[in-house]
């Protein structure tokens, strides 16, 4: 939360804007002075308001609510550590923001969905599909891929949880196809795939 901060000057003080006959009356500056101590922070905030709506520049806790507003993916990241060499918490909010406008153009598509997995447990998932495309010269030729659609994630973790499982599975049924029945799996990554990450 945002408030007064110590010693903040005004970026317009009151002070200087008073009628000339206030100038010298150090009761009505000292009075003034109090409210540009109060104002400070508001001003502050409206000179660089661009920076707000600035995933990277944005304080942390306005950055949260950023999330909520562009709706990004961002289900349990601030209590993640993620795996070893992976970036922090706080940076892994801040991408999935800024990734949210793009995320929601390929939303329901493989990309879409490997993507905002990436941006929420560092590592990006392995993803099996039934479907597939194809054309033939001839009306009705085979349909490629399986006749019954399903959609199975997998994700390698060096420190699973049962929460990461939960975790991955409320993304993938919001990040998916509407239609598409799906899978999650949390699978412990081996020593040489914890190895290659770093």
């Amino acid at each position: 939360m945002r408030g007064s901060v110590d010693g903040l000057g005004s970026s317009a003080p009151i002070g200087a804007m008073l009628p000339a006959i206030f100038a010298d009356d150090d009761l009505a500056q000292r009075f003034v002075a109090g409210l540009d101590e109060v104002l400070a922070p508001f001003l502050v905030v409206l000179d660089n308001l661009d920076a707000y709506f600035d995933p990277a520049l944005a304080p942390l806790d306005f950055t949260r609510w950023l999330a909520d507003w562009v709706g990004a993916e961002t289900d349990g990241i601030e209590h993640d550590t993620g795996p070893a060499g992976a970036p922090s918490a706080e940076l892994r909010l801040r991408a999935a923001v800024a990734a949210a406008a793009r995320l929601h153009r390929v939303r329901g598509t493989r990309r879409g969905l490997s993507e905002a997995v990436r941006l929420v447990f560092g590592v990006p998932p392995e993803i099996r599909e039934s479907g597939g495309a194809a054309w033939h010269a001839r009306p009705l030729g085979p349909v490629p891929g399986d006749r019954r659609p399903h959609l199975h994630v997998s994700l390698r973790l060096p420190d699973p949880t049962p929460a990461d499982h939960h975790r991955l599975d409320a993304l993938v049924a919001a990040a998916r196809p509407a239609h598409m029945p799906y899978t999650v799996e949390v699978i412990a990554a081996t020593v040489a795939e914890r190895t290659n990450d770093r």
